[in-house]
């Protein structure tokens, strides 16, 4: 068969199910293969970044690769962002490029650049097949280490002559293995230091958002009623209604929360990644007792200098722990200070479910709402701005991977491409997208692939006319901002442009029914609301206000 043939073969076994991109002629033959495919499906887009959105949220959603896929030079340049973005949150994810041909990879030619060294970078893994005989062996192991913990993305480039070459190859069948397990002796090391703690406290990363490990740490703060803090990309982790469910850290300022890690005199870290929030921020003067857990060891930090690392599979690690617990018969700790944070959060949230404003509408408000729309098992996808720091903040989840955060590589243009992902994945959920302004009209072309897909999603843009998010963080550091404005199209009828339904809503009374309307309509619907971010300030100067108590 055409060496094109086999690649797509090798895709097919490894159980790929989708491709989204923009082909070129380089990936001719590639798509010829592809097409004949019963099993895989293309997603044409209408930019390569979109593309390599799309394939993070399978990942995420998944835990399995979809592939993202550009022709060479500029189509591979425009994948290079969503490919990072995915690298660094951790979902896997395969990059898949044309070339030119091989014979003229040596000197200068038209379009041609080093793909792979720009990939190397941003993946796990970046190869050009040079011997299209060992297409099963490189698609098997781009497979294996995209899946591996701490996934992410593997690139794999095929010149258009090699595409071209017959081969007598055939796939190599998936051979799956069991992650190793930590040795019982440092888990009963770990338990020791969480038995003689009197205010232990867990910070919870995206680790723990896989299933297995997520329903192991409810059991096992179900057992112990030690309080859970997680990172943007881990809500969900443990249910927003549980007791121990202390929400989320992250941003810049002091928050309630921090207050409970402040109190801690140890802190079981499970699954953290500290490209996400750093331990500077919460272990300042490099005093706190760690634990660390994790399927790798941990990062080489200053502030963070755990005591003791349990290495393995975080589920098994956890199943251990709670096994530990089953045999003391209990725990007892000083958990007073944890349930205070709570109470405090509560009463943050709910400060505003009841505005009535016009003309601009509080991002606690819009939250609320939202949260009253959305089901447990609903998916809301943030794009990056000062709507991400709100939702981090206030929007709360009852399951794993029903908040999709970019918080790793942080790019914006991220929900929109995301939600037609999510909607291909759980066409039966609920999918909302919130944009601000600026992020959403980064990838607006996708509006496009989601009317032809039938995607029925949700995207709300948050409108302040500028870029919110610096302003908020300049004004901070200088007590001003630079220009940051801009102006926006008629939201409407660039809804109506694509076929998308639109909805204005300017009185906070309204919100929540038109989300319900929005829902309710066939096909992809906009939602826009102006917001006031002058509640941006004003959680900076309370922030600024929090004091551990006495």
């Amino acid at each position: 068969m055409k060496a094109s043939d086999l690649f797509v073969r090798c895709l097919e076994t490894e159980g790929v199910e989708y491709i989204f991109g923009v082909p070129g002629e380089e990936n001719a033959d590639f798509m010829m293969s592809l097409e004949k495919s019963e099993r895989i499906r293309f997603v044409l887009t209408r930019h390569e970044q979109g593309a390599a959105f799309m394939a993070e949220i399978y990942g995420r959603l998944t835990g399995n690769p979809a592939g993202c896929l550009g022709t060479l030079g500029p189509g591979a340049t425009n994948l290079i962002t969503g490919v990072a973005d995915s690298n660094m949150d951790r979902a896997p994810m395969l990059v898949l490029t044309g070339q030119g041909a091989s014979t003229r990879l040596h000197k200068e030619s038209h379009q041609v650049m080093d793909v792979v060294k720009m990939f190397e970078p941003v993946t796990k893994w970046a190869i050009r097949v040079i011997a299209p005989g060992n297409i099963p062996e490189i698609v098997r192991k781009a497979v294996r280490v995209a899946r591996t913990e701490k996934p992410g993305a593997c690139h794999i480039e095929l010149p258009e002559d090699l595409a071209k070459a017959e081969v007598a190859e055939t796939p190599l069948q998936p051979r799956l293995f069991r992650r190793p397990v930590p040795d019982e002796k440092i888990v009963r090391r770990a338990f020791d230091k969480i038995r003689r703690a009197k205010r232990p406290l867990i910070i919870a990363g995206n680790g723990c958002i896989r299933r297995r490990a997520s329903r192991q740490l409810r059991r096992f703060c179900r057992k112990t009623g030690i309080g859970v803090v997680s990172t943007f990309m881990a809500k969900g982790c443990v249910d927003m209604d549980a007791e121990h469910c202390l929400y989320t850290v992250g941003l810049g300022n002091k928050d309630l929360v921090n207050l409970a890690i402040d109190d801690a005199d140890l802190v079981l870290t499970i699954g953290y990644d500290m490209v996400e929030y750093h331990p500077r921020l919460w272990n300042p003067r490099r005093d706190k007792d760690i634990v660390h857990l994790d399927f790798l060891p941990a990062e080489i930090d200053a502030n963070y200098h755990p005591g003791v690392e349990v290495i393995g599979d975080l589920a098994h690690t956890l199943w251990m722990l709670n096994e530990c617990v089953n045999e003391t018969g209990g725990l007892s700790f000083d958990l007073s200070g944890q349930r205070e944070v709570r109470g405090k959060m509560l009463a943050e949230f709910t400060a505003h479910r009841d505005d009535d404003t016009e003309g601009a509408i509080r991002p606690q408000k819009v939250l609320w709402d939202v949260r009253e729309v959305m089901g447990a098992g609903d998916i809301l996808l943030s794009d990056v701005g000062a709507h991400k720091m709100w939702i981090a903040r206030h929007y709360q989840c009852h399951e794993p991977n029903t908040c999709l955060i970019p918080n790793g590589f942080c790019s914006m243009g991220f929900a929109l491409p995301g939600a037609i992902a999510a909607h291909l994945v759980h066409p039966r959920r609920r999918v909302l997208a919130v944009c601000g302004d600026a992020g959403f009209m980064m990838n607006v072309q996708e509006m496009e692939t989601a009317k032809r897909l039938g995607a029925g999603i949700v995207v709300m843009v948050w409108e302040d006319h500028a870029y919110g998010l610096i302003a908020w963080k300049q004004s901070n550091e200088f007590g001003r901002h630079t220009d940051l404005s801009f102006g926006n199209p008629d939201w409407l009828k660039l809804a109506d442009s694509f076929g998308w339904h639109g909805h204005r809503v300017d009185h906070s009374r309204g919100l929540k029914q038109t989300l319900q309307t929005a829902f309710g309509e066939q096909g992809p619907s906009l939602v826009v609301l102006p917001i006031d971010y002058r509640e941006n300030a004003l959680l900076t100067r309370r922030l600024g206000e929090i004091v551990m108590r006495g």
